[in-house]
Parts: C-alpha cells; sequence; structure tokens
C-alpha cells in the first residue's frame, strides 16, 4: 500500500483497510473475511494510551483537567479523520460501491476509525513502541495548533460568553444536512447569531459539528474584535 503505513503483515494492513460494507460486494477487492472494526477497537484504547503518556511527560505542570481536554482534542474524530485524510486513507480504502457513492471516502467518522484500526494493526504487527514513533509523526503536530487556537475547549460555550459580553443575541444553530448510511451520518451545520451566518461546521454527529461550526464562528470574532 503506502509508505507512510509501516505495517510489514499485508493482511494485517488490508483488515485494517476493509470498511464493513465491502465484505458483501466482491468487487471490492478485498480478500479479508473481517472488517477493521475490531483493530478499531483495540487501536483506540492504544492510541490513547500513547497520547496520554505523552502528555503526562511533556506537560508535567499541567492540571489533569486540562490534560484530559488537550487528549480529548488530539483523538476526537475530527483530528483523527484530518491525519487519516493527510494519509490517504480514504482513497486506499475497501468499501462497498454504495457506501462509496455516499461519500465514505471524504467521511469524517468512517476516516478516523480507520486511522484507528491502522493503529490496531501496527500495534499488532510491531508493538507500543512503533505506534508511539507512528503518532509523534502523524498526530502530536496537530497539538501546536490545537493549544494556539484554544481548540481544546468547549467552543459551544465560549462563543456564546464572547456574543453575550458583546451584546450579541444567542448562538442558534441549524442542521443543513445529514448526508450518508445510518451508522456513519456527516452533519452539516451552520451557527446563526442574530439571523447572521457566522460559520459552518460538519462532523459525524450533530454535536461534533456544532461545535466545528462554533469554532468557525470564533475565528470571525477573532478578526473583527
Amino acid at each position: 500500500m503506502s509508505n507512510q503505513l509501516p505495517i510489514t503483515n499485508p493482511k494485517l494492513l488490508e483488515t485494517a483497510l476493509t470498511h464493513r460494507s465491502a465484505l458483501n460486494e466482491p468487487s471490492s477487492g478485498t480478500s479479508s473475511k473481517v472488517s477493521n472494526e475490531r483493530l478499531e477497537f483495540l487501536g483506540d484504547a492504544v492510541l490513547e494510551l500513547v497520547v496520554t503518556r505523552f502528555l503526562f511527560k511533556e506537560l508535567p505542570q499541567e492540571p489533569e483537567g486540562k490534560l484530559t481536554a488537550l487528549r480529548s482534542a488530539l483523538v476526537r474524530t475530527e483530528t483523527l479523520a484530518e491525519v487519516a485524510l493527510e494519509l490517504g486513507l480514504g482513497e486506499k480504502l475497501y468499501m462497498s460501491k454504495g457506501e462509496e457513492a455516499t461519500g465514505g471516502r471524504a467521511n469524517s467518522s468512517l476516516l478516523a476509525n480507520t486511522f484507528e484500526a491502522v493503529i490496531g494493526a501496527l500495534y499488532l504487527d510491531q508493538g507500543f513502541q512503533a505506534v508511539e514513533k507512528f503518532v509523534d509523526k502523524y498526530l502530536l503536530p496537530k497539538l501546536d495548533k490545537i493549544k494556539q487556537e484554544k481548540l481544546y475547549k468547549d467552543a459551544k460555550s465560549l462563543l456564546q460568553e464572547i456574543v453575550q459580553a458583546q451584546g450579541y443575541s444567542t448562538p442558534e444553530y441549524e442542521v443543513l444536512s445529514a448526508q450518508g448510511l445510518d451508522h456513519a451520518k456527516t452533519f452539516t451545520v451552520a451557527v446563526k447569531i442574530g439571523n447572521k451566518n457566522f460559520g459552518q461546521g460538519r462532523g459525524s454527529s450533530k454535536q461534533a459539528a456544532q461545535q466545528e461550526a462554533a469554532r468557525q464562528a470564533l475565528a470571525v470574532f477573532e478578526k473583527i474584535k
């Protein structure tokens, strides 16, 4: 596959890239008999430990609450999906034509799940230190942006505080669309303040999309303050 994915066992790699929709469609190209869901389960736990160890070691002065918020921002769906896109995982996925037709290769939730499956496969293939090296190279560099833009904070609460302090009305969130299959929907949400659209966000849940829309609105207010 890709030299960015240092998994030496081809069967493990193929399974990590096999969406469950591909199992019942021979034309999908996968020879795997199982989907990547079990690897995703394993990778989720391994990834959380890797990130936790890094934050605990590198930020010795930060309290538990701040560390928890930073970890959540690093391993949330949107961050993992961003890394998955950079690695080209969407293009490499085995999936059904129906899943692909509904935007599966760009679905944030599906991409994040695949990244976790890759982590799980890498752990089985080469162990914990290999995962640490991989995460250090591709995911942990996102921490600087998260800290600089305060993406670890609850964006909706922060936006409400700012707009009310400046005399604006309370932000309202509107779902513009919900695309994809029931198990992997992508929501698009707009945030409006005084009937004016201040931002849009996409996410694998309404809450995640609202948070992203709020972050977009915060960026707007940062420019006009």
